[in-house]
């Protein structure tokens, strides 16, 4: 699944600003007990403990989430979503490209 970052989050805080009703739409990124291991990613994971108590994995310092309308491996359905909410490449940096749009670009070059 592809994973989010939140504009509204702080780098560093330990702290998630999605929360009440935003976590029916965006899910945090839990992780057991033990330091979380991620294959191919550059970015320094960590972790951050909830209010609810739950440990949420971080990258670079950034809380990160799941979007619930994302129910396919490489759906990035809520990249974008109200110019706040991001998916996020292995160094942890976001991406700012809007969902479909090289599929997009691919389309008007080939009709051109």
């Amino acid at each position: 699944m592809s994973v989010y970052v939140f504009d509204k989050d702080v780098k560093d805080s330990g702290k998630s600003a999605c929360t009440g009703a935003c976590l029916s739409i965006w899910s945090a990124v839990t992780a057991g007990s033990g330091t979380p291991v991620v294959e191919g990613v550059t970015g320094k994971v960590g972790v951050i403990t909830t209010d609810a108590g739950t440990r949420q994995v971080t990258i670079n310092g950034m809380p990160l989430y799941i979007y619930t309308n994302d129910t396919a491996p490489g759906d990035v359905k809520g990249q974008g979503f109200n110019k706040i909410w991001w998916v996020i490449n292995p160094t942890g940096e976001r991406i700012r490209t809007p969902a479909g749009y090289e599929l997009q670009r691919k389309a008007q070059a080939a009709a051109c």
